[in-house]
């Protein structure tokens, strides 16, 4: 296969959504182009500005906690699609998102404003918002509101 291609394709998979750098690697190994030729043409994309993992970063960052998730899995996930922890510290302190406010909002998006009943369902919820990756802090500040 061909760098003109190879360089097409990248720049479709970019057109549709941003992707960071690892993601872009795997699409275009999985085409079975030669990971050299992948880097160079990662490089050069990232050179212009077509790629950026920063940029990624943000938009997954907005995307992920408009749909109810926590910064603890927000952070794991970025972590999960290459994205080093400098850029993700840096995304984050860059953003203003009240997380506190987010975990209020997306218990009372699945469970209702009302205060769970028992332990029990009090544990059913801390546990959801656990698994969006909510902090200790935040889930118990969920239930005071």
């Amino acid at each position: 296969m061909t760098a003109q291609s190879l360089t097409a394709r990248a720049v479709n998979l970019l057109s549709r959504r941003e992707h960071s750098q690892v993601e872009l690697r795997k699409k275009l190994r999985k085409a079975e182009f030669e990971l050299e030729d992948i880097n160079d043409v990662i490089e050069k994309l990232a050179e212009i500005d077509l790629q950026s993992d920063p940029r990624f970063a943000e938009n997954y960052l907005y995307y992920r906690s408009q749909r109810g998730f926590g910064s603890q899995k927000i952070r794991f996930e970025l972590n999960q699609r290459g994205v080093d922890k400098q850029t993700i510290n840096a995304v984050f302190e860059q953003e203003d998102i009240d997380w506190f406010s987010l975990a209020v909002t997306t218990r009372n998006k699945r469970f209702g404003e009302k205060a769970p009943d028992d332990l029990k369902d009090r544990a059913k919820q801390q546990r959801f918002l656990q698994y969006r990756g909510f902090t200790h802090e935040q889930i118990n500040e969920s239930f005071n509101i």
